[in-house]
C-alpha cells in the first residue's frame, strides 16, 4: 500500500470534491490569519503576532495550495484538471482579496517604524511585503484600490486560462511514410497509424514535433508542422495574451510606474528597463556577425540539397527550415549524427549518471522510496540526505514521460518548501521534477537526444535549489530569489553535458554497455558553439520581444513578433501564425522576465568557468562552497552578495562572452 514518507504532507488521492473542499479550508485558514493580524492595535504590533503569524501561514497554504494546484498539469482524469484549474482561479482570486488587506498593511508599516525585527530574514522579510503593499496599490485611495484589485483578478483568470488552454492543445497532423523521409526507425515505430495504416499520427508535443523539424526531409512537412506548432491556441490565447498586456500596463501606471517592464525590473537584478534595454541591444550587436555567418552557411546546405533533391530553391531560411538546417550544419561541421549520439543515452543510464554527478558535487545521498504515493504510476521518489551530518534534507519525485493533458515542457515544481514550522521543527523541502522526454518502446529503451540530457540536468538543478536551500522561511525558500537569477544555477550545471568527465559519468551503449567514443566526445564538445550566433539572436529576440510588449500600452502581438524576428534573427514569421500564443512564459511569471534566461547565463559562465573548470568539475570542496553560497540561501539574501561570496570577487561577462566563441 503507498504513502507519504517521513515529513511529507503531499497527498495525490484527491477527487474532485476533495479539492473543492481543500480549497474552501485554505481560505477559511488564511483568512482567519489575516483577520487576526488586521485586528492587531497599531501601538500593540510585533514580530509574533504579525510576522510570524503571515510567515506559518506562507508554508501551511502553500503546501495545500500546491498539492492541488499541481494536479492540473499532470493529472490524467480531465475532470481532476478541471477541478485544479477552477480551483486555482477561486485561489488565486481570494490571493488578490488577501494581498489588498490595508488593515493588514498599516500593521507592517507600523511594525517597521518601531525598527525591532532584528534578525536578518526577518527583517528581510518585512520590507519585502511592505515594499509589495505598495506594488500592490495599499498607500493609494481606496477607489484606486479596487480598480488595480479588479485587475489583478482578472490577470490571474486570464494567465490560468492562457495555460490551460495550452495544456488541452491536442492537434495532430497525418502523413505518409514517404513524407517522414529521415526520420529514425525508432521514432517511426514510435507513432501511432491511422486505422488503414496508410497514415502516420504527428502531435505537436516536444517528442514528435522536435524530432521531426531537425531532420524531415520534405520541407512541405516541416513546413505544415511548423505552421500549426506556431498556431497552437492562437483564436483563444492572442486575445488573451492581448489583454494581459493592456491589464499590465494599467496596473503599472495606476501604481505610478511607466510601464509594467518598469514595475518588474524594479525587484530584479537588472533594477531599471534601462538597464535591461542595453544588455539586449548590445548583445544582439556582438551576436549579429555570427548570427550573420550561421545563416549563410545554413543557405550553402539548403542550396546544395535542393539541388540534389530537385527541390525549389527559394534562397532564404524560413522558420520551418531553422532547426532542420541546424542540425545538419552539425553534421556537416562536427559530424555529429544525433541520431547515432541518441544510441548512447538511454534513460536509465542517463538519470544514474545525472544523479551520481550531483551526489557527488553538492555531498548528498539519494535513496528510492520504496511504495511511496504518486500521482501516476510512472512517477519515482527519491529521498535526499546530507552525507556528512546524515540529516534528511527533503524529497524529489520524477515524472519524465509524455501523457495525455500533462504539461507539455519541461519544469521543476517546487511542492512543499523547506522552512522552520510555528513549532520549531523543520518542515523539509519536496519538487517535482515533470519532462516529457520519449517513452520506450518494445525492445528500446527511452534514448535522449543531447539537448534532452542538457535540459534534465537543467530542470534537476532547479529541483536541487529546491532542497539544498535551508531558510527559515518558506518565502524564501529554494528557487525565490531575483527572477533574472533563477536560472543561473541550473544553466552553471548545463556544463557537465558539455565536459569530457561528466558525458562520461553519463552515458554507455544501450546495447553494449560500450564507452562514448573519445571522437564522438571531442565533436560534441567542439560542437557547443555551432550554431551559437543563430540560437542566442533567437534567445535575444524573444526576450526583446516579451520587453517590448511590456512597454507599451497595448499591443499587436503577431505584428511585433513579426517585426523583432525579422530585425533580430533576419528570418520572417511564417503568415498567420502567432506563436506567441502559446509562449506559456508570458502567462506564467516571466512577463518582462524572458530577458532573465541571458542575463543568468552571464552569472552562470562566470561561476562554471572561475571555478568548477579551473578547479575541476568534481571538485567536492568547490562543490560544498557552491552549494553553501549559491543554494543555501535560498532567495534570503541578494544573490550579486551571494555571487561575490562564492566568486570572491565581484561577476563580470568575460567568460560568458567566451562560452560564445566572442571575446569583448
Amino acid at each position: 500500500m503507498s504513502s507519504s514518507p517521513e515529513g511529507v504532507l503531499l497527498k495525490w488521492n484527491l477527487g474532485v470534491e476533495d479539492i473543492k473542499q481543500k480549497s474552501e479550508e485554505i481560505k477559511a485558514s488564511t483568512q482567519k490569519v489575516y483577520d487576526n493580524v488586521g485586528a492587531v492595535l497599531s501601538n500593540e504590533v510585533d514580530e509574533k503576532n504579525v510576522l510570524l503569524q503571515l510567515a506559518h501561514n506562507d508554508y501551511k497554504d502553500g503546501v495545500e495550495r500546491n498539492m492541488i494546484d499541481f494536479l492540473q498539469h499532470v493529472s490524467t482524469d480531465k475532470e481532476i484538471r478541471s477541478a485544479s484549474t477552477e480551483a486555482d482561479k477561486i485561489l488565486s482570486e481570494f490571493d488578490v482579496e488577501m494581498s489588498m488587506r490595508e488593515d493588514v498593511f498599516k500593521n507592517l508599516l507600523s511594525l517597521q517604524e518601531k525598527n525591532v525585527v532584528t534578525k536578518s530574514e526577518l527583517k528581510r522579510y518585512l520590507d519585502r511585503l511592505v515594499k509589495i503593499g505598495k506594488r500592490n496599490g495599499l498607500h493609494l485611495s481606496s477607489d484606486l484600490q479596487d480598480e488595480v484589485k479588479g485587475i489583478k483578478k482578472r490577470i490571474s483568470d486570464l494567465s490560468i486560462e492562457f495555460h490551460k488552454n495550452c495544456n488541452e492543445e491536442n492537434t495532430e497532423l497525418l502523413f505518409s511514410e514517404d513524407q517522414l523521409v529521415g526520420l529514425p526507425d525508432d521514432f517511426m515505430k514510435s507513432l501511432t497509424k491511422t486505422e488503414d495504416g496508410s497514415k502516420y499520427k504527428v502531435s505537436l508535443k516536444y517528442p514528435h514535433y522536435f524530432p521531426c523539424m531537425k531532420n524531415a526531409r520534405d520541407a512541405s512537412t516541416r513546413k505544415a508542422l511548423e505552421y500549426a506548432f506556431n498556431r497552437r491556441c492562437i483564436d483563444e490565447n492572442t486575445p488573451i495574451l492581448e489583454e494581459l498586456v493592456q491589464l499590465r500596463d494599467k496596473k503599472a501606471k495606476l501604481l505610478s510606474y511607466p510601464t509594467h517592464a518598469a514595475f518588474v525590473t524594479e525587484l530584479k537584478m537588472s533594477k531599471t528597463t534601462e538597464t535591461v534595454q542595453t544588455f539586449l541591444s548590445e548583445l544582439a550587436q556582438k551576436m549579429k556577425v555570427l548570427g550573420e555567418s550561421d545563416v549563410k552557411k545554413m543557405l550553402e546546405l539548403k542550396k546544395n540539397e535542393c539541388v540534389k533533391y530537385g527541390y525549389e530553391f527559394d534562397n532564404k531560411i524560413n522558420y520551418w527550415d531553422l532547426r532542420y538546417y541546424m542540425n545538419m550544419v552539425e553534421k556537416s561541421e562536427y559530424s555529429i549524427d544525433h541520431e547515432k549520439l541518441k544510441e548512447y543515452f538511454p534513460m536509465d543510464v542517463v538519470t544514474t549518471g545525472l544523479l551520481n554527478t550531483y551526489q557527488k558535487l553538492l555531498s548528498v545521498k539519494f535513496e528510492v522510496v520504496e511504495g511511496a504515493e504518486v500521482w501516476n504510476p510512472d512517477v519515482t521518489m527519491y529521498s535526499v540526505w546530507d552525507v556528512e551530518t546524515k540529516d534528511l534534507m527533503g524529497y524529489f519525485y520524477l515524472d519524465l514521460y509524455p501523457r495525455e493533458g500533462k504539461f507539455g515542457h519541461a519544469a521543476c515544481f517546487g511542492l512543499q518548501p523547506g522552512c522552520t514550522k510555528e513549532d520549531g521543527t523543520r518542515m523539509v523541502p519536496v519538487a517535482a521534477l515533470v519532462t516529457n522526454f520519449t517513452k520506450p518502446t518494445d525492445g528500446k529503451p527511452s534514448l535522449l537526444t543531447h539537448d534532452e540530457v542538457v535540459t534534465f540536468f537543467h530542470e534537476f538543478g532547479h529541483g536541487m535549489h529546491q532542497i539544498c536551500s535551508h531558510t527559515d522561511l518558506a518565502y524564501f525558500s529554494g528557487t525565490r530569489v531575483e527572477g533574472d537569477f533563477v536560472e543561473a544555477p541550473s544553466q552553471m550545471l548545463e556544463n557537465w553535458c558539455w565536459e569530457k568527465e561528466g558525458l562520461r559519468q553519463m552515458s554507455k551503449h544501450y546495447k553494449d554497455g560500450s564507452e562514448l567514443p573519445d571522437e564522438m566526445v571531442e565533436k560534441l564538445i567542439k560542437s557547443k558553439n555551432a550554431n551559437a550566433g543563430v540560437f542566442n539572436l533567437r534567445q535575444i529576440f524573444l526576450g526583446s520581444f516579451d520587453f517590448t510588449i511590456h512597454t507599451q500600452d497595448k499591443a499587436c502581438t503577431a505584428e511585433i513578433f513579426s517585426d523583432l524576428s525579422q530585425k533580430i534573427l533576419t528570418i520572417p514569421q511564417t503568415k498567420d501564425t502567432n506563436m506567441p500564443a502559446a509562449f506559456g512564459h508570458l502567462a506564467g511569471g516571466y512577463d518582462a522576465g524572458y530577458y532573465g534566461y541571458l542575463w543568468s547565463e552571464v552569472y552562470s559562465m562566470d561561476m562554471f568557468y572561475s571555478q568548477f573548470k579551473k578547479n575541476g568539475i568534481m571538485n567536492e570542496e568547490i562543490g560544498k562552497s557552491y552549494r553553501n553560497n549559491i543554494l543555501k540561501p535560498g532567495g534570503s539574501q541578494d544573490a550579486m552578495d551571494m555571487l561575490t561570496k562564492f566568486l570572491g570577487r565581484p561577476p563580470n561577462e568575460e567568460a560568458f562572452l567566451k562560452s560564445k566563441g566572442l571575446f569583448s
